[in-house]
């Protein structure tokens, strides 16, 4: 019985001993040439060249979650205690004040809604460098007071000083009656603010062959959702889990709410339907501060911008324990403010609460100052820093790049209208929907005919959905680092 070899099979030899290209399988040529016979070196592991690349994280360490079973989270916050108000003199010779909006919020105050009352003593402070304390004689009209000067002779004249159309702020101080009279005939409500946030639906979705699903590939593949092997649909599905819980977290940092009469509205649902959420930073912008300071172009002088920012806490609700999540490039130039107020070592290297020698590594960070009366814990933020995200958006717009925020430590306690109670809550929390039949914190679920085998499709296809918001609650004393 004879043997015929085939046509093609290779029975030369290498010319010479010698490690050449030709003797490695190509793969960069698409061709995936197999038909030389030398096994290449194959680095099998794949390689982890960015570290880790998930952003999430922050909103655990400084809030918490809780179910909710409605279409909005709706909740009130208490009002200032005192009364103070922006206000014009309209008509200094008739002695007369109208009141503008709230000093707080610059908000209407609403007319014929101002808390000032006859009989109260009052502060009158204007942008022109006067001020004078009078008592509220007459209310007018439903914005304007007639106050008259308690010293008018020191003021100058017996128009208080002032000019018509002079702007200002009126604070209540207290009130003074004559003798035999009867008291106050009118009563200061509590002032009630009321806010709310809806939940917005997230979706994601991962899908693969069933061939592919049983294909092993040559690379193997980890990732930071714990997969691990040669199936490269492991390395798909979990990176598409990682980002989906990205998602989760950024969507409730930089949404926003729509306007009710553009395409997006349409889009989502049609006209006057409410489309988006507020996440953090529109809550922020809307309800709290920003600062525009700590540039690290002088870093030796930054330290007045935080006093300018102590003092803006001060007129809020003055906690004194604040964190603060802030870029690389803020976080270094704390770090230099702080080691430029010591300069008793050698060029300032003994700052920090350790003594330092030349036989231990120098540490040149500080996790943390205080200031005053306030504690600041600083914080770097993957979020601002990497390039994919927050990153590339601050190379490109430098004016509005958000550079960090401070968020107050601890608890609030607010009244919720949807129990009916008050409760505490961390000043920062997400809203999921949930109930006893169905849970949309992070919902997963798999169809498709691989491993689920649920339709007749030759395709597994892993689907993510969560459903939340944000609650931002005393948003006046947060703080956005512009």
């Amino acid at each position: 019985m004879a043997i015929t070899a085939g046509d093609n099979l290779n029975l030369t030899p290498a010319s010479i001993q010698a490690t050449l290209s030709t003797n490695y399988i190509d793969f960069t040529s698409g061709t995936n040439d197999w038909s030389q016979q030398y096994l290449p070196d194959l680095m099998e592991k794949e390689a982890e060249v960015f570290g880790k690349r998930t952003v999430s994280g922050f909103l655990n360490q400084v809030g918490a979650e809780e179910a909710m079973s409605s279409d909005q989270v709706v909740w009130s916050e208490q009002g200032r205690l005192h009364v103070t108000y922006t206000c014009t003199v309209t008509t200094a010779a008739s002695n007369l004040i109208t009141i503008n909006d709230h000093v707080d919020t610059g908000a209407d105050y609403a007319a014929a809604s101002h808390s000032v009352r006859v009989g109260d003593m009052v502060v009158i402070s204007t942008s022109s460098g006067k001020t004078a304390k009078c008592i509220v004689t007459a209310t007018p009209g439903a914005e304007t007071l007639t106050c008259a000067p308690y010293n008018s002779n020191a003021l100058g004249d017996a128009r208080i000083g002032m000019s018509d159309d002079d702007t200002g702020v009126i604070m209540v101080y207290g009130s003074e009656w004559k003798k035999g009279v009867a008291g106050q005939t009118s009563a200061n409500e509590p002032s009630f603010k009321s806010y709310s946030n809806k939940p917005i639906i997230i979706k994601d979705m991962y899908q693969v062959s069933g061939s592919d699903a049983s294909a092993i590939g040559w690379v193997e593949v980890t990732g930071e959702d714990g997969q691990n092997g040669y199936l490269w649909y492991l390395k798909a599905e979990g990176d598409t889990r990682s980002r989906f819980t990205d998602y989760l977290e950024m969507s409730m940092i930089e949404s926003v709410k729509g306007s009710n009469d553009n395409v997006v509205d349409t889009y989502l649902g049609g006209a006057s339907v409410n489309v988006g959420t507020e996440g953090l930073f529109a809550a922020i912008e809307d309800r709290g501060n920003k600062s525009s300071g700590i540039t690290g172009v002088n870093a030796a002088t930054d330290l007045a911008e935080f006093d300018a920012i102590l003092a803006e806490f001060d007129k809020q609700g003055a906690i004194e324990e604040n964190m603060m999540f802030v870029n690389r490039a803020t976080s270094l130039a704390m770090d230099d403010m702080l080691a430029s107020m010591n300069s008793y070592g050698a060029g300032g290297t003994s700052y920090g609460v350790f003594n330092n020698s030349e036989d231990m590594a120098l540490n040149l960070g500080f996790s943390g100052f205080r200031r005053g009366s306030y504690d600041f814990y600083k914080s770097d933020w993957k979020y601002l820093n990497d390039k994919g995200t927050r990153g590339s958006l601050n190379d490109q717009d430098t004016v509005n790049a958000v550079r960090g925020v401070m968020i107050p430590a601890g608890v609030s306690s607010v009244y919720d209208e949807i129990l009916g109670k008050n409760l505490k809550r961390p000043f920062l929390h997400i809203r999921y929907r949930a109930s006893k039949m169905e849970s949309r914190k992070f919902k997963t679920w798999i169809t498709g005919s691989v491993g689920a085998e649920t339709t007749d499709i030759d395709k597994m296809m892993v689907h993510y959905l969560s459903e939340r918001c944000l609650v931002v609650q005393g948003a006046n004393n947060f703080m956005l680092l512009n």
